[in-house]
């Protein structure tokens, strides 16, 4: 028997990186999961890939609040209902705050900031139908300190947290708990399209751990927040950074 086993969850931004690692790490521990993202053939292919066969590709712009709401009401309905969210799709761009157009702020705050909070609306009467359940939204440690031409990305995981914190006194009423993990470096498809080699060791050396964690391990966590051993835990920013924000001071 899994941790997750007979629960249902829905992981957004699914199709690779950390939210496939989230998605398969349910999925070992018996979960049945929602693997939703807007890349069609990347998600379907993430999905078939699943432990076990317990993927679920769901193709779906997170910034579409509508298409959201039909695509967890779809899910809720196959699958008898929703237990865990995971927020985890994000798009990010990094450059000087003057030099970003709008066109990317705006698909930015969409993704990552309006998705989350689509996501969440939808979910919430899924959750509440089943008595309660786990949400858990991606921080990130760039909300500890400055990284260099990360400005809107900062921002927008500033809010993920603050609305983390809101959203647990909100649904903790109705059994419904609300956390964040924010990892450090990762390495994952997207991270080494914009850090080389001599990038990801400087990273590597400034943590106290001497190694920088991996996206199993953020899948770990997540399956940890998200079973009943975390029954007390809300409204917390879990680090998952070999400690790195401790040194970048």
């Amino acid at each position: 028997m899994g941790k997750l086993e007979g629960k249902t969850a829905v992981v957004t931004g699914a199709a690779g990186g950390i939210g496939k690692e989230i998605a398969y790490a349910f999925a070992n521990e018996g979960a049945v999961v929602a693997m939703l993202d807007n890349n069609e053939a990347l998600v379907i292919q993430a999905a078939a890939r699943s432990p076990f066969g317990r993927g679920r590709a769901v193709v779906c712009d997170v910034s579409d609040r509508r298409a959201v709401f039909a695509a967890f009401d779809s899910f809720a309905q196959d699958a008898g209902g929703i237990d865990i969210l995971v927020n985890n799709a994000v798009y990010f761009h990094y450059a000087p705050l003057v030099d970003m157009s709008e066109d990317v702020i705006e698909k930015m705050l969409g993704v990552g900031l309006k998705g989350t909070l689509w996501a969440s609306q939808a979910v919430t009467p899924h959750l509440l139908a089943r008595g309660g359940g786990a949400v858990i939204n991606l921080s990130s440690i760039a909300v500890s300190f400055s990284i260099k031409n990360a400005g809107v990305y900062t921002a927008i995981k500033g809010a993920v947290d603050a609305l983390t914190r809101q959203q647990a006194v909100e649904l903790g009423v109705h059994g419904i708990r609300v956390n964040a993990l924010a990892p450090g470096p990762v390495a994952t498809p997207g991270a080494d399209s914009v850090i080389d080699e001599e990038g990801w060791e400087t990273r590597r050396q400034r943590t106290p751990l001497g190694r920088l964690a991996k996206a199993s391990e953020v899948g770990a966590a997540a399956v940890f927040l998200a079973c009943d051993e975390a029954a007390s835990i809300a409204g917390v920013t879990l680090k998952i950074d070999a400690a790195i924000t401790l040194c970048s001071s």
